[in-house]
């Protein structure tokens, strides 16, 4: 493939600042020095026109993809986001439940593992979200994004701040997941269908990693295993039944509203909130 001198320009950029970032990064951070070097591949891949890893290796029409796979346009969505993997799955409910429709590859995202804390750290957020059509935007700069809700009443509860933390096309990103065009499209028109169709808000659980003990052990300095913990709670329940939990926040933790305790009364309880 040949490359038009702005091309050229661009990866020439990307390669120089993957190169100074992994020799400037601590070395004690395998997750950042690793994260760092996949931004950088995925970059050259996006700019080079090459498809990104675990990308559809075709390109089906999503309705037939979806009538391959027993789903239904309309039909009630949930996502899971993991950033260690660069990886968005969006799951279809199919009957009583949900099953994985696709597994998209995310094209970049800023900062490392762990939650944001701040409006300019250029940290991508981590934690369960509500989205309603209010959050859709079908116009954005980015070709077409939706809003996560940062910072949820879990984010305000330990003071963090920030706005118009999204999902969207394109590969650039401060503190967004850019899935480039082509995928958004697709998670985009599932989701407006969804909401559409009466789905009153989808879940979104952005998570650091697949969330195993051992994953979240073997980080080391514990800085956020006790809020992880909590997070693979939730995780688990919707591993367990594939329904999405309904999930509260208590006391500043998240939880299920099962595991709150409190049954259906568990917003009656001033130290419990609903997302």
């Amino acid at each position: 493939m040949r490359l038009s001198p702005r091309q050229i320009t661009i990866v020439l950029g990307i390669v120089g600042a993957g190169l100074m970032a992994l020799f400037l990064w601590p070395p004690g951070d395998p997750d950042a020095r690793a994260l760092n070097s996949e931004r950088t591949a995925r970059l050259l891949a996006y700019h080079q026109g090459a498809p990104l890893p675990g990308a559809a290796a075709d390109a089906e029409p999503l309705d037939a993809r979806l009538l391959r796979l027993g789903f239904k346009r309309g039909a009630p969505i949930f996502v899971r986001i993991y950033k260690r993997s660069f990886e968005l799955e969006l799951w279809v409910a199919r009957g009583t439940t949900f099953a994985l429709f696709q597994t998209y590859p995310i094209c970049y995202f800023s900062g490392g593992l762990g939650p944001k804390l701040r409006t300019g750290d250029r940290q991508s957020p981590e934690g369960v979200y509500r989205v309603t059509a209010r959050q859709l935007n079908p116009n954005s700069r980015w070709h077409k994004a939706f809003n996560l809700g940062f910072p949820n009443v879990h984010d305000q509860a330990h003071g963090r701040t920030g706005s118009f933390l999204m999902v969207h096309g394109g590969c650039s990103s401060v503190g967004c997941y850019a899935m480039t065009n082509p995928a958004v499209d697709d998670i985009y028109t599932l989701a407006s269908a969804a909401l559409a169709a009466g789905q009153a808000a989808f879940q979104v659980q952005a998570l650091p990693f697949r969330m195993t003990a051992d994953a979240i052990e073997t980080r080391h300095d514990g800085t956020n295993a006790a809020f992880w913990r909590d997070l693979k709670a939730v995780s688990d329940v919707f591993d367990a039944t594939h329904v999405p939990p309904d999930v509260v926040v208590c006391d500043g933790r998240y939880a299920t509203v099962a595991r709150a305790g409190r049954g259906a009364g568990a917003t009656s309880d001033m130290r419990c909130r609903r997302l």
